[in-house]
């Protein structure tokens, strides 16, 4: 299927500012990035490097005054996300060196706190893909999924002690509880169709079966439609925007994610 997708940020910025970005999704296992478009209103120097966990940053100063910026992207991307049952569990000396900083807690992922209530989860479920799952399901049927409730960033000990979370929240507390199997596990920020209401989405994908699976406990179903943007440990890696000094005021946040009949008409010179 092919998604159209934008963001669009609007900032107000009492002096220059240091900004770090990461808006720009890459072509990847389920997704072929085919256009995309980055704005930015002034227009300013920017750098862009890639960070230790492939994803693509914009470094800039926004200067002092209304800041605008505008992405979008074309991307060709599955219908389903794949499922595994069964894919095995990869035993940690097998494991290959640049999957291994997704086994260690993090800053939101307390995983050597989950240890027991990870175990009582998966009780008697076969090691791999089928105790992701189980993860899974416990989160979705234990939490409510109430968009829009959180602002503030918890880690998943904290987000264990409330009833209504996040994307974000749930997110953490499968991360955790999936380290704390042995099981690596990284989250992801991206676009995902049919979101209501429409926003940036946060799940999780795990490794097992010598690849990557996603999973997101705020669905019924696990369907595809998404366009990932940012991976890392927790959300302190993949936040689409970073801003260092005085505090700025975010006026504005919107996001589109449109179904296309095909690909973007392109013009051949």
């Amino acid at each position: 299927m092919w998604l159209k997708a934008s963001c669009l940020l609007e900032f107000e910025i009492p002096v220059p500012t240091p900004f770090l970005f990461i808006l720009r999704p890459r072509s990847g296992f389920q997704q072929w990035i085919s256009r995309e478009e980055y704005f930015l209103s002034p227009n300013v120097p920017t750098l862009e490097f890639t960070d230790s966990f492939g994803n693509l940053c914009q470094r800039l100063i926004a200067p002092a005054g209304h800041f605008i910026v505008q992405t979008s992207v074309y991307a060709e991307t599955s219908e389903v996300s794949d499922q595994g049952y069964g894919a095995p569990f990869i035993e940690v000396q097998c494991l290959p060196p640049e999957i291994l900083p997704f086994l260690y807690p993090s800053r939101y992922c307390e995983s050597d706190k989950f240890t027991e209530m990870a175990a009582s989860i998966v009780m008697g479920i076969p090691t791999g893909y089928n105790q992701c799952s189980a993860i899974s399901d416990y989160i979705r049927k234990t939490f409510n999924y109430t968009p829009g409730y959180g602002h503030e960033q918890l880690s998943a000990v904290e987000v264990n002690q409330l009833s209504n979370i996040v994307c974000r929240d749930m997110a953490h507390l499968g991360i955790a509880c999936c380290r704390a199997l042995s099981i690596p596990s990284r989250m992801v920020v991206g676009y995902l169709e049919g979101l209501e209401p429409m926003d940036l989405h946060a799940w999780f994908e795990v490794y097992v079966g010598n690849r990557w699976y996603t999973f997101d406990p705020t669905q019924n179903d696990l369907r595809g439609g998404r366009i990932a943007i940012a991976y890392g440990r927790d959300a302190a890696d993949v936040a689409i925007y970073t801003q260092f000094g005085n505090p700025v005021e975010l006026l504005k946040l919107h996001v589109e994610v449109q179904r296309m009949t095909g690909p973007p008409n392109l013009k051949l010179l």
